[in-house]
């Protein structure tokens, strides 16, 4: 029996505001002509403006959702609404699904099969000796792709061509950047940055263009001269470190190549070693990326210690992932993107929900040693995850670290806190945190 999520785990899920609002609207026991949890899923038939209700199930496991309504939305206001009748205790216990139930678990199953299946041939095919007369480069292997400090030895044709066109761009990143710096950080405007970052789309370097095309947005913030000027200093660094990533170590050159846009993909991460462990689901964070909905979750190893985000996007009008719920927890195996300070992963497998249960914390001090080790390992670190235990938190801090400008006053934490110290999951930037999730004296969670 999978343990109730509380109110905000649930709506938590919507898709966007007003799927909020609807579900609120149909968790009312009288609209359901039929409903029941059974094992891990809760199932039931909600009416509709059709003849027949409509039937929506929740794999709670994953979660996975199912609902015979015509909506685009995923979860729809009928899976939602059917959860927050179960956290509220209103779904009773049933001693089987139904057939419909049944057979959509029954399909989810087989499809989880097939899907191990082609990992392990992909992870055998990988850890195989090469064939003779196999070079290997960018993009070739999960061992030898971006990240390998020998794949530009190896590397001909394509990958050659795209590694010498990307440090060309590069080249020009660190010059342009000289210019500015002697002439004065005023120099460079908007058009400037948009320039710049087009010139490197075309150098096949995304992921400085990325970060060039976002400097327009801290024109506006207090501060801005120090915010540009780290930037800049980042991006030098990045130039550098690709010019000689011949004398960087393996994790650190997978970094480099990494930052500066050489994409790995799923399969290949999938392929390789992975981790097995408890995993708290510690918070999540969602932003608009590139015209892209982003989501970042936020996990923590209950036995390795080991941090991990989880990053989903979504085009225009598509749902995000939503099959990791913040405040629970799940034995599952991770497999992470290489790198100095590897923190991206992969859900490779999942074995079971775990009970939930408050994350331990760290003083705020022990806090910021985990986070000074990421920067030392990868300088370019923008996020990373902290628990911090016994803080009371304030208008403007918690346990002396600012608040990210973006935070503002987190009314909400301080309501739950009551002056009282707290457990707190936040997300560290190099401006503040930005909270997450924390835990009322019930150990409830409560997403913020």
């Amino acid at each position: 029996m999978i343990e109730r999520w509380s109110r905000d785990q649930v709506l938590a899920l919507a898709p966007d505001p007003p799927s909020q609002k609807a579900a609120q609207g149909v968790a009312a026991p009288g609209k359901w002509s039929a409903r029941g949890v059974a094992g891990t899923v809760v199932f039931g038939a909600c009416r509709g403006s059709g003849k027949n209700p409509y039937q929506a199930c929740v794999d709670l496991s994953e979660p996975a959702y199912r609902c015979g309504c015509p909506s685009r939305k995923f979860p729809c206001k009928h899976a939602l609404g059917l959860l927050l009748l179960w956290s509220s205790g209103e779904v009773p216990e049933a001693a089987e699904p139904p057939d419909w139930v049944r057979e959509w678990m029954d399909g989810r199953t087989e499809r989880a099969a097939k899907s191990a299946a082609k990992v392990e041939a992909a992870r055998a095919a990988a850890e195989s000796p090469a064939a003779p007369g196999t070079t290997t480069g960018p993009g070739s292997g999960p061992g030898s792709g971006p990240g390998s400090s020998t794949a530009s030895h190896a590397a001909s044709g394509p990958a050659a061509v795209r590694l010498a066109r990307v440090e060309a761009g590069l080249a020009e990143l660190e010059r342009w950047l000289g210019d500015q710096v002697r002439q004065g950080l005023t120099g460079a405007g908007e058009s400037d940055w948009e320039g710049l970052a087009k010139r490197l789309v075309d150098a096949q370097a995304p992921g400085a263009a990325g970060t060039v095309a976002r400097l327009g947005r801290l024109r506006g913030d207090d501060g801005w001269p120090g915010l540009i000027l780290g930037e800049y200093a980042l991006l030098h660094l990045l130039a550098v470190a690709y010019r000689r990533r011949e004398e960087l170590s393996a994790p650190l050159a997978a970094t480099v190549l990494s930052r500066a846009g050489f994409p790995m993909t799923k399969e290949e991460v999938l392929a390789g070693p992975v981790l097995r462990d408890r995993w708290d689901i510690l918070g999540r964070r969602d932003e608009e990326q590139d015209r892209l909905s982003a989501r970042r979750v936020w996990l923590r190893g209950r036995d390795s210690g080991r941090d991990a985000l989880v990053l989903s996007f979504a085009a225009p009008g598509q749902a995000l992932d939503a099959s990791l719920v913040t405040g629970a927890a799940i034995d599952a195996e991770l497999a992470f993107y290489p790198g100095a300070a590897p923190l991206r992963a992969v859900v490779a497998a999942r074995h079971e929900t775990l009970p939930a249960r408050v994350p331990g914390g760290q003083a705020p001090y022990d806090a910021l040693g985990r986070v000074a080790a990421a920067v030392e390992a990868d300088p370019w670190t923008d996020a990373w995850p902290v628990v911090l235990a016994g803080v009371v938190p304030g208008e403007r801090e918690a346990g002396g670290l600012p608040w990210h400008p973006a935070a503002r006053e987190p009314w909400r934490l301080i309501a739950v806190s009551g002056g009282r110290p707290v457990t707190l999951a936040a997300e560290w930037t190099p401006r503040g945190l930005r909270p997450l999730t924390t835990w009322d004296d019930e150990g409830q969670v409560v997403i913020l």
